[in-house]
């Protein structure tokens, strides 16, 4: 059996301890299907004692610094360091405890987290995200970072960021899908009582004050489609079984889901392609009619935009096999 792959979260203090329980809560959760840790979780401070928190509380570290010089994964999750949220610097000691970890880590931050991977000159020539209030401060302390704070999430491989706060969820579940597939993501969502999916592109917050009455929403019309992507599901098809107009629709639907009713049915297709190369034996042109992207072509073509591989490799990746495709 492998062993679980190794992650460490350094807290820095001022810590926002909402992000630091995120990676340990999620990564944590994920089993295999004997019921084995998938992940091996420390968290750790530069100098081994307790955190403060931004709230006055603090946290103990699980796991010595030195933790960091074997970690496959650093997280970083939102802090209130004065050096990296204020000048763009790092002090001495943080410094040297990130030059410990490992050339091929993969790096991963919270929040406002994202200023210290930053300072630290790993995010340099990346895009990247956090929380939207601080985007202005980040862009300003670093010019030679794409930030983009209307997204919930960045993924270039190597690293990663999220934006905000509850952004750490959908973040550290991303990571769960890419590294282990959707249904033991799915698995770790449903004991977290969270939707298992928000994509990275979706904004960070949605423009809706107030819930309608259930006539006024969306809600229905997006439970009837996801159990019918293999119909048609064109705008105005969803809108005629609405009783809204397009416009009516299309806006609501926006300011519902944060994204157009296109976009979120291909997600949704998407979704429901990756289940079926995961969970079942079919070949790619049935899962692509069932999935409702009409032909393996087309199916191959979204893979590849969304993911970056082909029906086969992925099945591979989640499966070990080599059915044919």
């Amino acid at each position: 059996m492998p062993s679980p792959h190794r992650v460490v979260v350094l807290a820095i203090p001022p810590v926002i301890g909402y992000d630091l329980t995120i990676p340990p809560q999620v990564l944590g959760e994920a089993r295999d299907a004997s019921g084995n840790p998938l992940y091996d979780v420390q968290v750790v401070s530069v100098d081994d004692r307790p955190v403060a928190t931004s709230k006055g509380y603090a946290i103990a570290p699980s796991a010595g610094v030195e933790a960091l010089a074997t970690a496959q994964t650093v997280v970083v999750p939102g802090t209130m360091i004065h050096g990296p949220r204020r000048e763009g610097t790092l002090p001495d000691d943080l410094r040297a405890a990130l030059a410990t970890v490992p050339a091929d880590a993969r790096w991963v931050s919270i929040c406002t987290g994202a200023f210290v991977l930053a300072a630290a000159g790993i995010l340099d020539g990346q895009r990247a995200t956090t929380h939207w209030k601080y985007a202005d401060d980040f862009r300003r302390l670093h010019p030679a970072v794409a930030v983009d704070e209307d997204v919930l999430f960045t993924d270039d491989g190597r690293v990663l960021t999220s934006a905000g706060l509850s952004a750490g969820i959908d973040l550290c579940l991303h990571l769960v899908r890419t590294d282990h597939g959707t249904a033991v993501a799915n698995a770790v969502a449903r004991h977290m009582v969270v939707p298992p999916w928000r994509d990275g592109g979706q904004a960070q917050f949605i423009e809706r004050q107030v819930p309608r009455r259930s006539d006024e929403t969306t809600s229905d019309v997006r439970a009837w489609a996801q159990a019918h992507l293999h119909q048609p599901l064109d705008v105005t098809t969803l809108a005629r079984r609405s009783s809204m107009s397009v416009r009516t629709f299309t806006r609501r639907f926006r300011e519902e889901t944060g994204q157009s009713p296109g976009a979120w049915v291909t997600q949704q297709r998407i979704r429901h392609a990756q289940h079926l190369l995961e969970a079942t034996d079919l070949p790619v042109d049935q899962v692509a009619t069932r999935a409702g992207m009409g032909t393996a072509a087309s199916l191959r073509q979204h893979l590849r935009a969304s993911l970056g591989v082909s029906p086969s490799a992925y099945r591979r990746t989640f499966r070990g096999d080599s059915t044919s495709v």
